[in-house]
């Protein structure tokens, strides 16, 4: 998978980018970047719902907070080792932008 660029401004989720759940190994792995100056408070997600469904919504799907990248203040990266269908950027609080990186393992696009 080519690595995947998305940022939040301000408080507020970014839109779910699909995982290939059946590539192997799955390995996920992500960085998260702080605007210059920002005082944010963000959380990267996770869920397992089914994202290509066509009742799929983001605002009710069930997202859960990565164990370790959760009420973040400065850049930090993490990794998924096993299969999700979905992640997202949570910003609670910001007064600048967050931008996620992530790229998945296993597959060329």
């Amino acid at each position: 998978m080519r690595p995947i660029v998305i940022s939040q401004t301000g408080a507020g989720a970014t839109a779910p980018v699909p995982m290939n759940q059946y590539t192997s190994p799955f390995n996920v792995g992500f960085g998260c970047i702080v605007s210059a100056g920002a005082t944010v408070s963000y959380t990267v997600q996770h869920t397992f719902d089914d994202v290509f469904s066509p009742t799929f919504n983001p605002a009710t799907a069930t997202w859960f907070n990565h164990s370790d990248v959760s009420s973040q203040t400065a850049n930090t990266d993490g990794n998924y080792a096993f299969p999700v269908t979905a992640i997202r950027l949570n910003v609670g609080s910001s007064n600048g932008t967050v931008t996620i990186k992530a790229i998945q393992a296993g597959i060329a696009s």
